[in-house]
């Protein structure tokens, strides 16, 4: 399939993200952009035996965790704004 590019020289060509039409259909995609990150060996050893469990990849199993903690993130900070908003109409004398 990428045959047809061996030959080509890619050592000039910008980045995806620097490019807004191309950036803009990667968003659109819903692609994945490929990191290097260091995880302690243990971390890494309970990742790959969950995900073996449950039949999936351990790469799959991390971002399913990352995005478990986003998610919960946005919660928690609803409930924090929740909470002062309560507390600033109680001061205020609103009900």
């Amino acid at each position: 399939m990428y045959d047809k590019f061996k030959d080509y020289d890619f050592a000039d060509a910008k980045p995806v993200a620097k490019i807004p039409a191309l950036a803009q259909l990667q968003v659109e995609s819903g692609g994945k952009t490929r990191i290097t990150m260091y995880v302690d060996d243990d971390v890494l050893a309970a990742f790959r035996t969950q995900a073996e469990e449950q039949g999936i990849g351990y790469q799959t199993a991390i971002n399913q965790v990352l995005r478990d903690y986003l998610h919960q993130g946005e919660s928690m900070l609803e409930q924090l704004l929740r909470k002062v908003i309560r507390e600033e109409m109680q001061i205020r004398g609103g009900s």
